[in-house]
């Protein structure tokens, strides 16, 4: 395993992280053996959320004891800071720690400061000065606020999501970090499951060495698999070049990278996954997503009522509306002519 200073705040990391959020999904035994194999070949840093329900209480049960040893990196959305405060104190208790290494602000629609009207900037300054918290830092998918915030000199950590499908202007704001000496932990390196060569999604993103990729992983091969590349990086070479490029055309334009914003929805509709449903089928195992289960999912289309909730809340821009029918009739189409 390869570690790190992780920007400003000093802190020596894997440069491999283990992103949190999959665990809420498997038995709790699976979950402590997933998180104990990640410690034990090397992997210190671990980022979670108050929101992803159990993920913090499983960390706390899986390596409690050997929290001198790893960094931990939990959010909150940008509440009241009271709301704010209560947060922080149920995660320090589902971690079994009395401090959190990285807290970030999750998503804000704007950058918080000090003295703002807002208090939340004010708030993580007093939580820090107490020992809460030891470092400040900020989520993001909005390019124009991360840079912002990282020109703002007040966060010490940027997340955002890279990728290799990540258009110039967001790796710019790599680049923008290390000038700023912040520390950028990189989400959805996956895109959110649509990227299928993990290989090449690794051998990307290690490029960039003031970068933490925060891998979502819930299986233990998963794990395995970029264990395997930390021990062995994969080289970007031309070969590896041209099977990046062609997943950028294909999936080139506005898709849907599935950060959940747009919920939730008045109809139901699951947004995050039926706006993308063709490009789930024809990459990931199909049979997932032509049950009747999602069949009816799709249906479900005809009762939006353009309220307007998902599209006013999307931190790309996309005419989720309209996506979502182009979708429903791909998928439909994808159905009945059997060409998946």
């Amino acid at each position: 395993m390869e570690y790190t200073v992780f920007g400003k705040t000093g802190l020596r990391v894997s440069r491999t992280g283990f992103g949190c959020i999959p665990i809420q999904r498997i038995p709790f035994d699976d979950s402590t053996a997933l998180l104990r194999h990640a410690f034990d070949n090397g992997v210190t840093l671990f980022d979670t959320a108050n929101v992803y329900t159990t993920s913090e209480e499983r960390i706390g049960i899986a390596l409690g004891d050997v929290r001198d040893k790893i960094v931990l990196c939990t959010k909150s959305f940008p509440l009241a800071t009271d709301k704010i405060m209560a947060n922080m104190d149920n995660s320090l208790r589902m971690m079994r720690t009395e401090y959190i290494d990285v807290f970030q602000v999750h998503n804000p629609s704007f950058v918080p400061r000090p003295g703002g009207e807002d208090g939340i900037y004010d708030c993580l300054l007093e939580a820090k000065a107490s020992g809460k918290i030891r470092h400040i830092g900020i989520t993001f998918h909005r390019k124009e606020l991360a840079r912002e915030a990282v020109l703002s000199g007040l966060y010490e950590t940027l997340q955002f999501p890279f990728s290799y499908l990540s258009t110039k202007e967001e790796l710019e704001l790599i680049d923008l970090c290390r000038e700023h000496n912040v520390g950028v932990l990189a989400m959805k390196g996956l895109s959110g499951g649509l990227l299928t060569n993990a290989k090449a999604a690794f051998a990307f993103l290690r490029q960039y060495g003031n970068l933490i990729p925060i891998w979502g992983m819930q299986r233990m091969s998963e794990l395995d698999e970029f264990l395997a590349y930390e021990k062995e990086p994969p080289a970007l070479d031309d070969s590896m070049w041209r099977e990046i490029e062609a997943d950028r055309v294909e999936l080139s334009g506005n898709f849907c990278r599935c950060c959940g914003y747009c919920l939730p929805c008045p109809a139901d509709i699951p947004i995050p996954f039926a706006s993308r449903i063709t490009l789930q089928v024809r990459r990931m195992p199909a049979e997932n997503w032509t049950t009747p289960e999602w069949q009816d999912n799709m249906r479900k289309v005809d009762n939006c009522t353009e309220c307007g909730h998902c599209k006013s809340n999307c931190p790309y821009g996309l005419d989720i509306p309209e996506l979502l029918r182009q979708q429903q009739a791909g998928y439909f189409k994808m159905l009945a002519d059997g060409v998946y």
